[in-house]
């Protein structure tokens, strides 16, 4: 009888023993999984991040992306229009200020509102960035600062209104008096009558220059 009890007792130990160590081991197993799981967490979280500040910089309203660069480099025809590489002229869409390094801007990183450019004329100066949209869309602008001719710019707001993808505003800080600006493509003209002026609509208005042939001028941002 004693013999059974202890046997029994020794028995029970056993039991006892091998559950305390299958407990054991459902426990490492557990801490083993928790780790796994908080890495991959770790890491799923860290290229979460890494996508998000490059979304970031991509989206970053400084507009640097090279554009300075790239804006900064120009050749000049013969008759003196200034020519930039059109497809080294930054396109990304950017919800902040652009510091262009010409003045108006040839191209470049844009606000994601074009401005309306249907033959549309401004009497007050107009977000470069905006209007950096509509020379995407393949339209000409004109420009001119407080030293032009009333005449010339009552002919040119004449010719503007009457031509689809063709805008005109104010740009008080540029130099020349009168400027025709296309997507890469600048010139400056001696008045409304200079023969430069009916060349350049006709070759850029939808020119072969446009990043975005037959995009919409319309139902953008107006003044």
């Amino acid at each position: 009888m004693g013999s059974a009890k202890k046997t029994s007792s020794a028995e029970r130990k056993a039991r006892i023993a091998e559950m305390r160590r299958a407990e054991v081991a459902r426990e490492r197993r557990a801490r083993a999984l928790t780790i796994t799981l908080s890495a991959v967490i770790v890491a799923a979280l860290g290229i979460g991040g890494y996508f998000l500040v490059s979304q970031a910089d991509d989206d970053d309203d400084s507009g640097k992306a090279g554009d300075a660069a790239a804006v900064a480099k120009f050749t000049r025809t013969k008759d003196g229009e200034k020519v930039w590489d059109a497809k080294k002229l930054g396109r990304t869409h950017v919800t902040g200020k652009v510091k262009y390094p010409v003045t108006p801007p040839v191209g470049g990183n844009h606000n994601q509102v074009w401005m309306n450019c249907n033959g549309d004329v401004y009497q007050n100066e107009i977000p470069n960035e905006n209007a950096v949209h509509s020379l995407e869309h393949g339209s000409v602008w004109v420009t001119y600062n407080d030293q032009a001719k009333p005449a010339d710019l009552k002919k040119l707001e004449a010719k503007v209104k009457k031509t689809p993808y063709s805008l005109m505003s104010p740009v008080k800080k540029q130099k020349e008096p009168l400027l025709l600006t296309a997507w890469g493509h600048q010139r400056a003209i001696t008045g409304a009558d200079d023969a430069k002026v009916g060349s350049f609509f006709s070759t850029y208005v939808q020119g072969k220059q446009t990043p975005e042939p037959g995009a919409a001028c319309t139902n953008g941002k107006g003044q």
